[in-house]
């Protein structure tokens, strides 16, 4: 493209955007000055089009996320107005049936049936209503229902019509996963309390159990359980479900709290006794404040009201997971399916680490540093009770699903983050062991399954359609991008190596890391499945060859963050490079119209992940593809191509870029507004990119960054200008498109300039992220 022409179109392409930065209303602006970061976060956002993400209410990594269902495998879809109950255990985001446990649903009258599908209560949305850590809803029945959470305990406030017959039903029978089993008893007149056993998620796993008591603030006059379709009225056990019955003439509001443990029914008591014996209302303000606190780390002025509503909200999901998994008295139920105890830490669960481990960890070891470092601290313990680390854990058991070794850059990134001190060693002899290994049969874990071809051979062999010996997904059945993926593992191993003194490890991972070349076929110029003999197989077509998970040849062209001058050569250097690039985010016409080419050319099916050469802003292994220009030499590209896929943000129910994956997608909106991503997952490496707000405070805990806030300023960019001509970190000029952890935690300031066209900033060799060696 001629220079002249690139200008014109990148003018083009600032106004199409500037409703990305356009200035603040005073409403915002007011909200903003008064603190009240809460009023700027919508929970509806991404409850429809499969973002899969729940209106209810929770706290900040709690254990309980206290939402209803209307009948989605996920829990909750926008476009259904019945709600089945109100249930306890949701995850942000996932692509899969999960949670659901313990719905609970008000009604009124005599209960003769117990399917809640056939008791779903309608409800209009003009009638509900949600912020961080409340739902309410005015139910067709002419009941309110109002919901809020502590870490370990969901808060229901039911408001009835004058009735002797108000009831509340707790379905112990009805779960959005594969119910195993499951009990109630109704314990005195105002407990009841319950156990669900389940399993699943895509694939069937072992099982787990939710122990739970819900305690009501008056007695109830009367109660019954069932089993099966068999109402038995004054019964006190049953593996159905219960109801309990209040007289609410003259009190029309019954309060009840429900208390979780993964543990034991004792489990659930601590808990209850811990959190619970405060009033609604006293519940929902802390955990308001909470999100108060959490939200204000990071202090945003400028840019539209849309925006900053899109990106608080945002903030807040990226702060819903990983979980909170032992109880108040330290225990948790190991992958063992043993009882442990968490001491001088709290244990976390939830694990969707191929997921997370681009965006997710990152954030939080940059803003939550002290919970990251118990959730490092956590997968730890899995590897010391279950004997290897996981992939995708839910609850207490691993599920297998999708490929690679994730884990490996999530606690590589805990080690560069400084998290782990005074248990360096033991995460790399998990990882060491991970890495060069599989898990033994006895294990429920798959591991990196295709580590003795690997190993052998220097990629992992393509078998369509195999599947392990143990519940979820083999990497054979994903061969290319697995080698992909176990070569990103080993150069981040290979650093964490190098860091402990481990030289000769450090050598032989680093040799490892180059195996992205084993599966480049020269005569396509891309990556490429390699069958059991070792031969190119399937189409040629990079858009169309198998062997890639949730992608094509395409899709994971730059998955190699390890050693990106490597792969362009590979290509034939920064100018093919470039021009692949640019045909993969169809360059030119988002210079003309970057919003409708993100929605238009990028976007297809929620769940299309194939047959296609262009970028793919809804799925994980292209997310760290946008910040690849900044190793061509053209890093203004990259902030078209960002600031192209932010437009996919909004603040409608529609308003995720396809599953949300506990916080995955959130946190990349959040990272890349603020212009820090971490472009080499599992080391300490952040790309710079424009900002989309004018000013933003970053209050970071001054234990790990001790300048305690970070101020960036990019004055300019709400009016539109979006090139960057000139970094300076605390006033000192800075030429290269990336920056340390080490760095960061030296910096009080770092100021953006900006202009409507492109500058050479950032365009040196020099200037680029280096290869990891």
């Amino acid at each position: 493209m001629r220079w002249t022409r690139h200008l014109r179109l990148c003018l083009a392409a600032a106004v199409a955007v500037s409703a990305l930065c356009a200035a603040p209303d005073a409403a915002s602006a007011a909200e903003l000055r008064d603190g009240r970061l809460t009023d700027l976060v919508d929970p509806f956002i991404g409850t429809a089009a499969e973002g899969n993400t729940f209106p209810g209410a929770a706290v900040p990594f709690g254990m309980v996320q206290f939402s209803p269902d209307t009948g989605h495998s996920t829990g909750y879809d926008y476009a259904q107005h019945r709600i089945r109950g109100f249930s306890l255990v949701h995850l942000s985001g996932v692509g899969c049936r999960l949670g659901g446990d313990l719905p609970v649903l008000p009604a009124t009258g005599e209960v003769t049936r117990t399917d809640n599908a056939r008791y779903a209560a309608a409800f209009r949305h003009d009638h509900e209503e949600a912020s961080p850590g409340y739902y309410r809803v005015d139910l067709d029945s002419g009941i309110r229902a109002e919901l809020t959470a502590t870490a370990r305990t969901g808060v229901q406030r039911y408001t009835f019509p004058a009735t002797d017959k108000a009831d509340v039903l707790l379905n112990a029978a009805q779960s959005l996963h594969r119910r195993v089993d499951s009990a109630v008893e109704v314990l005195d007149d105002r407990t009841v309390r319950t156990a669900v056993t389940g399993r699943g998620f895509c694939v069937d796993t072992l099982p787990y159990t939710v122990y739970a008591v819900t305690r009501f603030d008056r007695p109830f006059t009367a109660h019954g359980t069932w089993d099966g379709t068999r109402v038995t009225p004054g019964s006190a056990k049953g593996r159905g479900g219960a109801y309990v019955r209040f007289d609410t003439t003259r009190d029309r509001t019954v309060e009840a709290t429900t208390a979780l443990s993964y543990v034991d029914a004792r489990g659930a008591e601590v808990n209850l006794r811990a959190e619970g014996g405060r009033s609604f209302d006293a519940v929902r303000a802390a955990a308001r404040r909470a999100w108060e606190a959490r939200l204000g780390t990071v202090r945003a002025h400028g840019g539209s009201p849309t925006r900053r509503r899109t990106f608080y909200s945002s903030l807040y999901r990226a702060y819903l997971a990983p979980n909170v998994g032992s109880d108040a008295d330290g225990r948790y139920t190991g992958w063992d399916r043993r009882i442990h105890r968490a001491r001088g830490f709290t244990y976390y669960q939830n694990w969707s680490l191929w997921d997370t481990y681009r965006t997710q960890a990152q954030f939080l070891a940059l803003f939550a540093p002290r919970e990251s470092r118990d959730m490092a601290l956590s997968v730890l313990r899995i590897d010391r009770d279950s004997g290897w680390l996981p992939k995708w854990g839910y609850g207490t058991v691993e599920t297998n699903v999708m490929t690679g070794d994730p884990v490996t850059p999530f606690l590589t990134n805990a080690y560069q983050q400084g998290l782990l001190t005074g248990h360096e060693e033991e995460a790399y002899r998990a990882l060491r062991k991970n890495a060069d290994g599989v898990p033994p049969a006895t294990s429920p874990a798959v591991g990196r399954d295709a580590d003795p071809d690997y190993l052998a051979r220097g990629f992992a062999p393509y078998i369509r359609g195999h599947k392990p010996p143990k519940p979820g997904h083999s990497d054979y059945a994903f061969g290319a991008s697995a080698t992909l993926e176990y070569a990103l593992s080993d150069a981040m191993l290979a650093e964490m190596a190098r860091g402990l003194g481990h030289d000769a490890d450090a050598a032989r991972y680093a040799a490892r890391a180059q195996n992205y070349r084993r599966i480049f076929d020269p005569s396509t110029r891309f990556f490429r499945a390699r069958d059991a003999s070792g031969a190119f197989t399937g189409s040629a077509d990079p858009a169309r060859g198998g062997g890639f998970h949730e992608g094509t040849a395409w899709q994971y062209q730059w998955l190699v963050p390890q050693d990106l001058p490597g792969m362009i050569s590979l290509i034939g250097g920064r100018q093919k490079a470039n021009d692949r690039l640019d045909s993969f985010f169809a360059y030119d016409r988002l210079l003309t119209d970057p919003a409708k080419t993100a929605r238009d050319v990028w976007v297809n099916g929620p769940y299309d992940y194939y047959n296609a050469d262009k970028y793919n802003p809804r799925n994980e292994p292209d997310l760290i593809a946008p910040y690849t220009y900044l190793s061509t030499g053209q890093p203004w590209k990259t902030t078209d191509v960002v600031h192209a896929a932010l437009t996919l943000f909004t603040d409608a129910p529609t308003g995720i870029t396809g599953n949300d994956d506990l916080g995955t997608m959130s946190a990349w909106n959040v990272l890349s507004s603020i212009g820090l991503f971490p472009v080499q997952p599992g080391y300490a490496t952040w790309g710079l990119t424009t900002p989309v707000f004018d000013r933003i405070e970053l209050r970071l805990d001054r234990r790990y960054y001790p300048r305690g806030v970070l101020t960036i300023r990019t004055p300019g960019t709400s009016d539109g200008d979006r090139y960057i001509r000139t970094v300076r970190a605390n006033g000192v000029t800075h030429d290269r498109t990336y920056l340390t952890t080490g760095a960061l935690r030296s910096l009080r300031s770092l100021d953006f300039t900006v202009g409507p066209r492109p500058s050479r900033w950032g365009t040196s060799p020099q200037a680029s992220p280096p290869a990891l060696k």
